[in-house]
């Protein structure tokens, strides 16, 4: 099992979106997918549920991520097993709740005492880990993705330290090269702390398995604001030929004395694989797509003529099939997922 993260420290970024028709898209190319919604803002469970459906689980959060914390949240014990919702055929879902802020104090405070390895406090940070694991296995999901928020806070490290993969969606502006600049250095930091942790427990008899805190990034995927005859608009490609450099210099921590920037040619839509090995995709805008998909409560890519799709939307909707699909496959690759039969 392979569990991915999508994460940025920039807002707004269409990250939700990104998992939420990927998590369909993985099911379908044969990956049992378990998606799991880890932001507070739990946008990734309105995606899935309607209004009077999140009234009804969010009324006392027993059977959204909170419920799983909430005997930690009491100190009354440990994680229970989440209650997994099956949204499609091999998709399931851990909903998220507006109640996990809550949580937040509480992994702050047991961040330095599992630094010391005190097993009350690495509970707490495993808590996340250990419930993507009980929930996995009962799904049976070869793939699990974190949907987190844009922030770099306790819930988010205790998130990424259960995560394999690192993707990160981003948006052509300056933000988002500004949200690489403080994201890619502390990643560093919670994986170099975590992997000190887990060389001092390799010595102590704990009864619960901690995660390996890899946080690998597999790669960025850029969401554009505005196409023009399948191209960026001027001030979008300025900026996504400093992201490769950008990407390289604070998330791999690369240092280069001269890059050669990305030309135009290699940011078009419909011309393979991008040339930069790190960009998994450069996705156009669908967003005359999306308040039908909203009202159809359906991805983007399954709407049809009675969804309002007629026209040029059809054909759009076919477009963005063929791009979900191969970012999906590349995603698949990049992060070691079995080739499904």
């Amino acid at each position: 099992m392979k569990t991915i993260a999508f994460f940025n420290n920039k807002g707004g970024v269409g990250k939700t979106t990104l998992v939420y028709h990927l998590s369909h898209m993985l099911s379908r190319l044969g990956h049992p997918t378990l998606a799991v919604d880890l932001d507070p803002q739990a946008n990734l469970t309105s995606a899935f549920f309607d209004e009077e459906f999140l009234e009804r689980i969010w009324e006392d959060d027993g059977e959204t991520i909170v419920g799983c914390v909430d005997p930690i949240l009491e100190g009354t014990g440990d994680i229970t097993p989440p209650r997994t919702w099956e949204m499609d055929l091999d998709l399931s879902l851990i909903p998220g709740s507006l109640g996990l802020s809550r949580f937040e104090d509480k992994l702050s405070a047991s961040w330095r005492g599992g630094l010391i390895v005190d097993p009350a406090d690495l509970r707490v940070t495993t808590a996340f880990h250990r419930i993507i694991l009980c929930g996995a296995k009962e799904v049976g999901a070869s793939v699990v993705l974190l949907d987190v928020g844009p922030n770099l806070g306790a819930i988010n490290r205790a998130a990424l330290l259960a995560a394999d993969y690192l993707v990160i969606p981003m948006a052509a502006d300056l933000y988002s090269l500004q949200g690489l600049r403080n994201l890619g250095p502390t990643v560093r930091r919670w994986r170099a702390e975590w992997g000190k942790v887990r060389e001092a427990t390799a010595r102590v008899d704990l009864k619960f398995e901690l995660p390996v805190g890899e946080m690998e990034p597999a790669g960025y995927v850029v969401l554009q604001h505005a196409v023009r005859l399948d191209r960026p608009v001027r001030a979008f490609g300025r900026w996504l030929e400093r992201i490769p450099s950008e990407y390289e210099r604070a998330v791999l921590n690369v240092k280069r004395k001269r890059r050669v920037p990305a030309t135009r040619r290699s940011v078009r839509q419909g011309e393979g694989e991008p040339r930069d090995a790190h960009c998994l995709a450069t996705l156009r805008n669908f967003r005359s797509l999306m308040p039908m998909a909203q009202d159809a409560r359906k991805p983007m890519f399954d709407l049809r003529a009675a969804d309002g799709a007629i026209g040029s939307h059809a054909q759009l909707v076919q477009t963005c099939r063929g791009e979900f699909e191969s970012l999906a496959l590349r995603i698949a690759e990049r992060c070691g997922l079995a080739k499904a039969e």
